[in-house]
């Protein structure tokens, strides 16, 4: 393996693992059925591929790594596919029906039946690029206007692609904690309805339908395995994408459940922090990461009440190691299938890679010849520019 890999230098921190109750709490086994059942029925959706890595775990001494491939989901490159749409969907129906003074159902605004009223209703929401892309397809689909608020750092190339769903794109200077700022204040001033995948006071509905919505990955995921994971790597960003998997793999496996391992930039490691300091804690972003949609500073409540009871290992990676994951992947260099990847994907695989290179570190996360890991490989291409200069040698962009 590469020594940029072995060389790369990660921090470990434990988790306080706790008797699983947030995560039948926080989101029930109902909320994931109910989003199941919706999202199922969309037109387009199909199962995205569970790809093998037999390759690859060979060189790394496991017994497996799965690796769930996002980059098809409803050809919007990402699991938040799943999130902002099904999230922008329950907002409006709960707002239909107050208006109508009777229940509204999903299929009937799904089907257009409520157009004209969802034309008065705007949703908004801040975003690294890939939330706000799933909320602007679903605001185009349901015929509600929406608003996405984005920080200096994102692409351009993200933006546009927000805009050619309908979107109006604000950019703002600061990062991408400030968006969310803004994003809530104009929505307060305005009567606009913020559709975020952040939870805080008071704020937990949309949130927890997001979170919902990405069960439908865990869940094509658990209907695919024979055998439990025994580790689950996955990044962090606010926590949702997390915080949901970790619920739905408790929720499937029970006691049996896998080892949750959480990977964030060392840039921008908020849920590192938190662990640390054993409750949430803001991380001060002071450069952004190559791993854009996990440069988030401040966790979302929600996410951390079930990952601060499911979550046994806390790891931060260098951006040195993601480009040439990325390269790794799309280049078949193990022998595995191709897998075109974005930047926020392979963090969970980078850190795999580089803690198998590290004796100490593989005995503490408990990783060796009996490990069955799966990665959630949360987007695929969704800047091509950007990809294209990191597949030309580009480490940095």
């Amino acid at each position: 393996m590469k020594d940029i890999f072995s060389t790369a230098t990660l921090h470990h921190t434990a988790g306080s693992p706790a008797p699983a109750k947030a995560a039948f709490s926080v989101l029930s086994e109902q909320d994931f059925a109910n989003a199941c059942n919706e999202i199922m029925a969309w037109e387009g959706y199909a199962p995205t591929p569970l790809v093998s890595l037999a390759g690859l775990a060979k060189q790394l001494g496991v017994a497996r790594i799965d690796y769930k491939h996002e980059g098809p989901r409803f050809g919007l490159g990402s699991f938040k596919a799943l999130g902002g749409s099904y999230a922008a969907l329950r907002v409006l129906q709960r707002e239909l029906s107050a208006l109508l003074g009777r229940d509204v159902s999903l299929e009937d605004i799904r089907n257009g039946k409520h157009r004209d009223a969802c034309a008065k209703i705007t949703l908004v929401s801040a975003t690294d690029g890939n939330h706000g892309r799933s909320l602007a397809w679903g605001c185009q689909r349901f015929g509600a206007p929406c608003r996405i608020y984005i920080h200096a750092e994102v692409s351009e190339g993200r933006a546009e692609a927000m805009r050619d769903l309908g979107a109006d794109v604000i950019r703002i200077e600061g990062d991408y904690d400030e968006s969310v700022v803004l994003a809530k204040t104009e929505a307060e001033e305005n009567g606009w309805f913020v559709v975020s995948d952040t939870s805080w006071e008071g704020y937990t509905e949309p949130p927890r339908d997001v979170m919902a919505g990405y069960g439908v990955m865990t869940r094509e995921v658990c209907e695919t395995l024979a055998d439990a994971p025994t580790h689950v790597f996955l990044q962090g960003g606010v926590g949702g994408l997390a915080a949901s998997v970790a619920a739905g793999l408790r929720q499937f496996y029970k006691d049996n459940a896998p080892r949750v391992v959480i990977v964030e930039p060392d840039l921008a490691a908020c849920l590192f922090d938190s662990a640390k300091a054993g409750k949430a804690t803001t991380f001060a972003i002071a450069e952004e990461t190559i791993m854009a949609g996990l440069s988030c500073g401040e966790p979302s409540e929600m996410a951390w009440e079930i990952l601060s009871e499911e979550a046994s290992d806390f790891l931060t990676i260098p951006d040195s190691i993601v480009a040439p994951t990325v390269r790794l992947l799309a280049n078949a260099e193990t022998g595995d299938d191709e897998v075109e990847a974005g930047e926020s994907a392979v963090a969970g695989l980078a850190a795999v890679i580089a803690a198998r290179q590290d004796p100490a570190l593989s005995d503490t996360l408990g990783l060796d010849e009996t490990s069955r890991v799966l990665l959630i490989g949360s987007e695929g291409v969704t800047d091509p520019a950007i990809y294209e200069a990191i597949m030309a040698g580009a480490d940095h962009v």
